[in-house]
């Protein structure tokens, strides 16, 4: 099979925005994520407003002079520092009650179920491997942020601009170094050497957002997919339901005995953020040819009754307020090139140059048809 990658002009500015926020990341320190102010001119505030007026200002949006509260969609793994979105009503008179509504698929699927009567105004963590089905059920309306400018296009995915770019992370395989039987792997295909017998554990992809990423990692980085998994269960491949179960069961930052699993890129940096002891050197390695990249997005719910609000929520989240924040509390690479890495993600995230990738519409049109076959190969 053809290895589906990003072209090289679009694998330039990646690198380029990567250069960009590990600058900014040596100038940080451990406990600042960033700059907790918004560059954007948020505008006045209600309180500033004139009592003739009819409008405020805020990231190029006309809110109501006394804007009401919106709910934002979001999944079980959403979380921010408290103050983020204090901010936000600070700056716009907006109160944002969050609706955590379980994983994505989830999520996903409440939505589909009320489209055009949502259960909010904004939905976020929308990634690209449920991107389609949610464009297929036009869960979303059209909105371009002026903030969108600070995206590299790699990240859009979305020309219509129904879903906007939040974030994103790279699932890959992860090993103990300390733990491996033989020399790190290199490429998708060492995993099934012998010398790697019984040592690697992955998620169900019918159950785990990382499984599934990690299947179509195999499906694009592979001449023979289904070959490819045949071999791991052959070599004893482990598989649990969750993330969770795998990293901090089977695999041995969590006791087990497994010295390799799917996790993420930015998992080596919480090694060293939640060390029992202090720890200059994350224990854990990456193995780049692996790496699916998953892009998170956020998009105005159809049928909101408050969609300046919601836009407005969207200019936030593209800001260094909201953009900073993100990766010590989700642990995934903020996309606006105006963020400030923490400098323990400067030292010791790893981004793959060349991710894997499977288009969107691909992935709509053949997840149910690969996971079941990956069930008749590995559990059958």
């Amino acid at each position: 099979m053809t290895r589906p990658h990003f072209s090289v002009s679009l694998i330039a500015g990646l690198i380029g925005f990567i250069v960009i926020v590990l600058i900014g990341a040596a100038c940080g320190n451990d406990d600042n994520v960033g700059d907790t102010s918004s560059p954007t001119d948020m505008g006045e505030t209600p309180g500033d407003a004139p009592a003739s007026s009819q409008y405020v200002t805020t990231g190029g949006n006309e809110l109501p002079a006394d804007p009401s509260g919106i709910t934002l969609l979001t999944h079980d793994s959403f979380a921010l520092s408290d103050e983020t979105l204090a901010t936000f009503t600070a700056q716009t008179g907006i109160e944002v009650t969050l609706l955590q509504a379980g994983d994505t698929g989830t999520m996903v699927s409440e939505a589909i179920l009320t489209a055009g009567n949502p259960l909010g105004d904004v939905m976020f963590g929308v990634d690209n491997t449920f991107l389609a089905r949610t464009l297929n059920a036009e869960l979303f309306e059209p909105y371009e942020s002026p903030n969108l400018a600070d995206v590299p296009d790699i990240f859009k995915l979305d020309p219509q601009n129904r879903v906007t770019p939040i974030d994103f992370g790279d699932v890959c395989i992860n090993y103990w170094t300390d733990a491996l039987p033989a020399d790190p792997p290199t490429t998708l295909e060492d995993l099934t050497a012998p010398e790697f017998a019984d040592q690697l554990v992955v998620q169900n992809p019918e159950t785990s957002s990382p499984g599934l990423a990690f299947l179509l990692a195999t499906i694009a980085g592979t001449d023979d997919w289904e070959q490819f998994w045949a071999d791991l269960a052959d070599n004893g491949v482990a598989v649990t339901a969750g993330w969770e179960d795998a990293y901090y069961g089977e695999f041995i930052s969590g006791g087990g005995d497994r010295s390799m699993v799917v996790s993420y890129a930015s998992s080596p940096p919480a090694e060293v953020i939640y060390a029992s002891s202090p720890i200059d050197t994350p224990p854990t390695g990456v193995l780049l040819d692996s790496c699916f990249r998953q892009i998170e997005f956020a998009g105005v719910l159809s049928g909101t009754d408050h969609p300046a609000e919601a836009q407005a929520l969207i200019d936030f989240m593209l800001t260094p307020t909201f953009q900073d924040d993100v990766p010590l509390n989700m642990f995934v690479f903020p996309v606006a090139n105006t963020a400030t890495l923490p400098q323990v993600f400067g030292e010791h995230a790893q981004i793959a140059d060349d991710p894997l990738f499977v288009d969107p519409a691909d992935i709509e049109a053949h997840r149910d048809e690969w996971t079941d076959r990956w069930v008749e190969i590995v559990l059958g």
